[in-house]
């Protein structure tokens, strides 16, 4: 019956004592049916089972059901579970970390002179691509560079002059812009400086680029952090500002060909270009219900043991038969594919479905960030905004 029915006098005086914790759980479940899924819309709404039931929000009650476990907490991945919230508040959680939290990428490319083979704007794209860390006290202190719009764009140019920010946003400086270079020439090797003439080995038969030239790959770790005014206080030693991955190719040459180029980098957001989000990827699941209502032994336990991925359902010896039978060990794993309910010797011996207030994160960090600082960050900046729109009904009620 949906939630919006009337209720009978029954319904309506058992709904008056208060809902049992049978049915306080079944409130917590997604069903997955064979070819459909079905309770899926919220339940935090007051009045949503009816007149007789108090389900206004309660700071009490929700601190009590709030729960974070960290399932794996490395610098760049990090999984752990929410409880006790509602999707629209785990997915603020998600979308902040993909898209509000600040970090440092390369914005503006100067471009002195390019004979590789790639073209300047597909240059200019990949360094800006490249994940840069440094000094988290020197990135905080770091502050924002407003690039002014084109004169011509007079509906930007009105939203730029009511920015708040100050004059020296628009104009880069020490303050607000991070400068790097890049100069490499490729080369034959030499003997006098490299130890090997390549020219000979290329005669001799040698192929790889990396033996016969000097600098045929341009890799990330080549970029060099060149502080201004102030910066070497704030990024020096270890501080300094450098790729997260040193790796990464950037281009490659051969002998006559060189790269000469510099970068400013400044601080963005992730909802203005992917390039300054923080994360590679974050994501949340429901976690899975796997509820056995009849016991499955033998035979049987076995095939419904491969119903599921490795891990999930474990066997285990019934100690009244003595017969081997089919457990769940780990529900966590499963990906809810509903294989074993294609199968007519499993029906109405489990139900399968997913707990609604119940996220599983996975959050892989590009690096600036440990992985569980993101989240953490992304509740901060959360209790930012709601401070924020309380201000601002604080002040639609006085009417200022």
């Amino acid at each position: 019956m949906p939630s919006w029915a009337p209720l009978t006098d029954d319904q309506l005086a058992e709904q008056r004592r208060g809902l049992s914790d049978e049915q306080l759980q079944q409130r917590r479940i997604v069903n997955i049916n064979s070819e459909t899924v079905t309770d899926v819309s919220g339940t935090d709404i007051p009045g949503h089972y009816g007149p007789g039931q108090d389900d206004t929000w309660d700071l009490n009650r929700f601190a009590q059901n709030l729960k974070i476990d960290y399932h794996q907490n490395k610098p760049n991945d990090a999984a752990f579970s929410l409880i006790g919230v509602d999707a629209s508040i785990a997915n603020a959680f998600r979308r902040i970390m993909l898209a509000e939290i600040p970090t440092l990428a390369i914005e503006d490319v100067f471009i002195f002179d390019n004979t590789s083979i790639i073209q300047d704007e597909v240059l200019a794209h990949r360094l800006g691509l490249i994940p840069l860390t440094g000094g988290k006290a020197g990135l905080d202190q770091l502050g924002w560079f407003k690039k002014p719009p084109p004169k011509d764009d007079y509906a930007a140019q009105a939203v730029y002059d009511q920015d708040d920010l100050p004059a020296s946003a628009s104009t880069p400086n020490d303050h607000n812009t991070i400068v790097v270079t890049l100069h490499v020439d490729c080369r034959w090797a030499t003997i006098d400086e490299d130890g090997r003439d390549g020219k000979q080995l290329a005669k001799d038969g040698e192929t790889d680029p990396a033996v016969r030239y000097v600098n045929s790959n341009i890799y990330a770790h080549q970029l060099v952090f060149e502080p201004q005014g102030d910066q070497t206080k704030w990024f020096d030693g270890e501080d300094a500002i450098k790729p997260v991955n040193p790796d990464i190719l950037i281009a490659k040459l051969r002998p006559g060909q060189r790269i000469n180029l510099r970068c400013h980098c400044i601080k963005g957001l992730g909802m203005d270009h992917a390039k300054f989000s923080p994360v590679a990827t974050a994501s949340y699941r429901l976690l899975p219900l796997i509820d056995i209502t009849a016991p499955i032994v033998g035979i049987e336990a076995k095939k419904f043991q491969r119903c599921f991925p490795r891990g999930v359902i474990a066997l285990e010896k019934d100690a009244g038969s003595g017969e081997t039978k089919a457990v769940v060990a780990d529900p966590m794993k499963d990906t809810v594919s509903r294989e074993c309910l294609r199968h007519d010797e499993f029906k109405g011996k489990v139900k399968l479905g997913r707990i609604r207030d119940h996220f599983i994160f996975s959050v892989e960090s590009s690096g600036q960030f440990d992985s569980d600082e993101l989240f953490l960050e992304s509740v901060r900046l959360l209790k930012k905004k709601a401070e924020k729109f309380k201000r601002h009904l604080t002040e639609l009620e006085e009417g200022r």
